[in-house]
């Protein structure tokens, strides 16, 4: 069977790509994944069987051989931030996401003075809320 890693794969379409370690990319649908895996992270080796696709070659039966680490899943809760940290972090979000939201109904893309800093705060509560 080939082996390679997950290119990339969208878990809300459920579909991806994978690279072969010998070969082109390899289109991958949520059908071929294992039973009880909804998500391939980018990176993670894999092993599968190939059939030929009306686009062309399509992963079948993924079998996962060897997952990335992942930094968020080894951090302790020691590490967390506090609630009364996550605040300050959340209200702001709230007010930065309600003048964006304020924007799209005028019909407006927010400005990159605005969208940057929605942006940030968006992936650090994200990382929070991961662990």
């Amino acid at each position: 069977m080939p082996t390679g890693k997950v290119k990339w794969y969208d878990g809300e379409k459920g579909f991806g790509f994978l690279s072969q370690e010998d070969g082109p990319d390899v289109y991958v649908r949520a059908e071929a994944l294992p039973e009880g895996v909804s998500v391939l992270k980018a990176g993670t080796k894999v092993e599968f069987g190939i059939a030929q696709g009306r686009k062309g070659d399509q992963a079948l039966q993924v079998r996962v051989i060897d997952a990335p680490v992942s930094v968020t899943r080894n951090k302790s809760k020691a590490q967390r931030k506090k609630p009364e940290e996550m605040v300050s972090i959340v209200e702001d979000l709230i007010r930065l996401l309600d003048d964006v939201g304020e924007g799209y109904r005028r019909g407006h893309h927010p400005d990159a003075k605005t969208a940057r800093p929605t942006a940030k705060l968006l992936r650090a509560l994200a990382s929070e809320l991961e662990l």
